[in-house]
């Protein structure tokens, strides 16, 4: 009976120690703030310093490579031009896309019209079939008249404004491409609107 009672009860030393663990437990998981971005990624290269098991390791990897491309991507939809690629960095790509972002052409809407004109020509009555190609004619001749216009425009702006042509590598190319996506999906965002007043962002 005394025997019983002994071994259920736990001694004062261990019960301390066993209240002592949880509080310290409890300190950690609740007094300490969530950690950041940074702090997270600090964590993560102190422990791949030290010895980790080759999975752990690749998982950590993982973890600190996804970190970097939400970082960069974030730098880039605010507008950082630190974080720009190499394709969107430097102040010929800058100007050219203030150049184009601040005008409304007949590019941008080419998309979404000509995934309208494919709709449209699946119906198999040969009167629509006359208004589809008709349309893509029509569609394409602005297009190439919209984009000439455009891009002679520019071209003659850049001469002016950089007057040295290895600076201006690829600059029209460049131009056409941003011309010829939507304005929403453009990367880099733009900073001018259609007239050239600068985007206002709304914070967050």
């Amino acid at each position: 009976m005394f025997g019983l009672g002994k071994k259920d009860s736990a001694p004062d030393g261990a019960t301390e120690e066993l209240a002592d663990s949880h509080s310290a437990e409890q300190s950690v998981g609740k007094g300490r703030p969530t950690p950041t971005r940074k702090e997270a990624e600090q964590a993560r290269r102190a422990a791949l310093k030290g010895p980790v098991d080759p999975k752990a390791r690749r998982k950590l990897e993982r973890e600190e490579a996804r970190d970097r491309r939400v970082a960069a991507r974030e730098a880039l939809m605010a507008g950082d031009e630190r974080a720009l690629p190499a394709r969107d960095a430097g102040p010929v790509r800058k100007y050219v896309r203030n150049y184009i972002d601040g005008r409304r052409t007949l590019a941008e809407y080419f998309i979404p019209l000509a995934v309208v004109v494919l709709i449209v020509g699946l119906f198999r009555s040969p009167n629509i079939q006359v208004i589809v190609s008709f349309a893509w004619f029509l569609m394409l001749a602005l297009l190439v008249v919209d984009m000439t216009v455009l891009l002679f425009r520019l071209r003659s702006n850049l001469a002016r404004e950089f007057p040295d042509p290895a600076q201006r590598k690829g600059a029209i190319f460049y131009a056409a491409m941003r011309a010829l996506q939507i304005r929403r999906l453009r990367l880099p965002p733009p900073k001018v609107k259609a007239g050239g007043k600068p985007v206002t962002r709304k914070v967050k």
